[in-house]
């Protein structure tokens, strides 16, 4: 670092140790400070000018602040905004503070301007002046004359081998490439189609097949041994009451126990096995509702109760045996008479 350089460094040292305060003298009680965060700035750079206004709660005032330029060459990058601080104690005092970014592209040595604080009263009182020392930027580089540059080679990609009407129209080809497979693709799938035979429709699950099939289900799951009867019996009364609903029509998945066994009671072939039915909800709301805790065996007696009324209820088989052996003894019946005739 040359001398020059650093008696610059030294004199803005001193001068914003020693900055002072200027006051119109008229409110003694207000006061105006401002500081810099870094006395020497590199050309182009920013630094903070921090201001603190000093005066007692409850008084009003403003800052004084040009819009974008301090002063000749020192430009207000962003002004900023205040932050008021309560004070305690017995001064009672206030503190209002701004940080205000600085910029300058001009190198030299800058007394900054005091920060002027207009009371309420219409006085005017200054802040302390710093210094400020902006350094030239190394510009060095930019003096030095280049040669021009060769000719890049950019490289050969697999698309600069194709003719250009492919590189110009290539989303129609794509367009119509694509409609072509679509063509080829649909016909092969109706060819197919029409070679196939129709596919059989999976049969119907009654409602006593499907009863049977969750409660076997229920039974293998073990839920009583591990302390879940609760679902137990939930799931127990929703295959009955689906049951209900498929085999016999009554709506069961939306009736009470007292409104399902009053359905039961209208119904000719539930009527006599109501009884099963009604020991089966009652355990189960003792369960769900009252929260008691039933004994295995009464576990394992609903669950026959409920297979029980399901088997008694299911549907009759169709007698369609009867209709072929009945017509089977007329022919030979029929066959047996004709021998007679003959012999």
């Amino acid at each position: 670092m040359s001398s020059k350089v650093f008696r610059h460094i030294l004199l803005t040292g001193l001068f914003a140790a020693l900055g002072f305060q200027l006051t119109s003298g008229k409110n003694p009680n207000v006061s105006v400070k401002v500081e810099l965060d870094s006395a020497v700035l590199m050309m182009g750079r920013t630094t903070p000018l921090h201001v603190e206004v000093l005066q007692p709660q409850g008084a009003q005032g403003m800052l004084l602040i040009p819009a974008d330029t301090l002063m000749t060459n020192v430009e207000i990058a962003h002004a900023g905004v205040d932050d008021t601080v309560k004070g305690g104690g017995a001064d009672q005092l206030e503190q209002i503070k701004r940080m205000i970014i600085l910029q300058s592209f001009d190198s030299g040595l800058y007394r900054l301007p005091p920060i002027a604080y207009m009371t309420e009263g219409g006085d005017t009182v200054y802040s302390n002046t710093v210094t400020l020392k902006v350094l030239p930027a190394n510009v060095d580089s930019l003096t030095t004359i280049h040669s021009m540059a060769d000719v890049a080679n950019g490289g050969w990609k697999w698309y600069d081998w194709l003719p250009d009407f492919i590189i110009d129209y290539w989303g129609w080809i794509l367009v119509c490439l694509l409609i072509i497979a679509g063509g080829v693709w649909t016909w092969l799938v109706m060819k197919k189609k029409v070679a196939m035979p129709l596919a059989h429709k999976p049969k119907p699950v009654s409602p006593y097949e499907a009863a049977i099939a969750g409660l076997e289900q229920l039974k293998e799951e073990h839920l009583c041994e591990s302390g879940r009867e609760k679902e137990y019996y939930t799931r127990l009364t929703d295959i009955l009451r689906r049951y209900l609903d498929g085999r016999f029509g009554i709506n069961a998945m939306e009736m009470t126990s007292s409104q399902i066994l009053r359905a039961l009671e209208k119904q000719p072939d539930t009527r006599e096995h109501k009884s099963m039915m009604q020991r089966v909800l009652e355990m189960a709301d003792f369960v769900k509702f009252a929260k008691m805790r039933p004994m295995p065996d009464d576990n394992v007696a609903s669950w026959n109760r409920a297979a029980q009324f399901v088997e008694e209820t299911k549907p009759a088989p169709e007698p369609v045996a009867e209709d072929s052996d009945a017509a089977s003894e007329s022919e030979k019946a029929n066959e047996n008479h004709n021998a007679v005739k003959k012999s």
